[in-house]
């Protein structure tokens, strides 16, 4: 597997990874918005995506900054429309 060094391409690789983790874990994130947790019932799902994320970009990109603009962006973002007392 190729390392990454372009900021974009890292980014689009961090939305790629937490897009995959929303999908396959539907009911998790809308449980965990609607409950204020998605960090606690996701956190192997996220720790596993940001390890292949880690294993791909090299540091001087700061990959866990942009990982974790990307949980933001995709995964807590697009939750908006569920129902919660955390909006």
């Amino acid at each position: 597997m190729n390392m990454i060094d372009n900021p974009d391409q890292a980014r689009r690789l961090a939305r790629a990874i937490i897009s995959d983790v929303a999908v396959y874990n539907k009911e998790k994130v809308e449980n965990g918005i609607k409950n204020d947790n998605i960090f606690d019932l996701l956190q192997e799902e996220l720790e596993e995506g940001r390890q292949h994320f880690l294993s791909r970009v090299p540091p001087e990109l700061n990959p866990d900054i942009i990982f974790d603009l990307a949980v933001v962006d995709v995964l807590i973002k697009r939750a908006g429309k569920i129902e919660s007392s955390i909006w």
